[in-house]
Formats: structure tokens, sequence, C-alpha cells
């Protein structure tokens, strides 16, 4: 069996962070999705959930992070070339995120990030895996 990911965030507000979401192209499994919470599908066994502040709180005995102010997590994507990094990216700037960090520019690896609608970093990043060669082990 493949273990799923279900990556948990706490929103302000649910219906604009789905739009937001939705803007960049992301669905939402109708089935986990509710007024106080939206399940976005990442691929067959990778979702975020986003919840609803006073939802979230439900979950844990901790004070939720203001991630506007501190980074509690970083959300990072994979994507399948520089040009789709960058086209996923601008977009997100383009409906309300911020930028994050300047872009990583390696040999084999291009990232860009941006703060989405409340202050989570997402992390997008294209890697020509091919071109790593893998370490070796003694």
């Amino acid at each position: 069996m493949t273990t799923q990911v279900f990556v948990n965030l706490p929103v302000k507000d649910l219906g604009r962070s789905k739009d937001f979401f939705n803007r960049l192209g992301f669905s939402f499994n109708p089935q986990f999705t509710d007024d106080k919470a939206a399940c976005m599908v990442l691929n067959d066994s990778g979702y975020v959930m986003l919840l609803s502040e006073e939802f979230f709180k439900n979950f844990t005995r901790k004070k939720i992070a203001d991630a506007t102010k501190e980074t509690e997590v970083l959300v990072s994507l994979s994507a399948d070339s520089r040009e789709r990094v960058n086209e996923i990216t601008d977009k997100a700037l383009s409906i309300g995120a911020s930028k994050a960090t300047d872009p990583q520019v390696m040999e084999n690896m291009y990232g860009r990030s941006f703060s989405d609608l409340d202050g989570h970093i997402w992390e997008i990043i294209w890697m020509d895996v091919n071109s790593i060669r893998p370490q070796i082990q003694h």
C-alpha cells in the first residue's frame, strides 16, 4: 500500500485560500471539503488540508504560528521544468502571493518560492535528477 501524505495548514479565510490555490491550478476533493476544511489534491498520494484556524485548533494543544512572522513549514513541490517553476510562481505572485526568497539557481536545480495568503512558504523546484550522481556509501 502506498503511504499517503496529508500536510495540514491553518488558514484565516478558507474560501479565499481555496480560490487562490484553485487559480494556481489545484483541485479539491469534495469528499473531504466543507466549510471548515478543504482537501487540495497534489497527486494520487499527496494532499494539503487547508483548515480554518478554529478547526485546526482541534488538532493541537500548541499555539498556531503566525506564518507571516515565523516560519513553521516549507512546502516544496516539484515541477517538470524551469519554465513551469516560473509559470507557477509568477501566477502565485500575480494573484496575491508575495516573494519569499531569491531564486535558487544551481547546476542541476532551479527553484523559486512564494508566501501564500496566510504566509506559508511554498517552494517550486525543478531538478535534473539524471545529472545528479548517487553518493557512494562506505
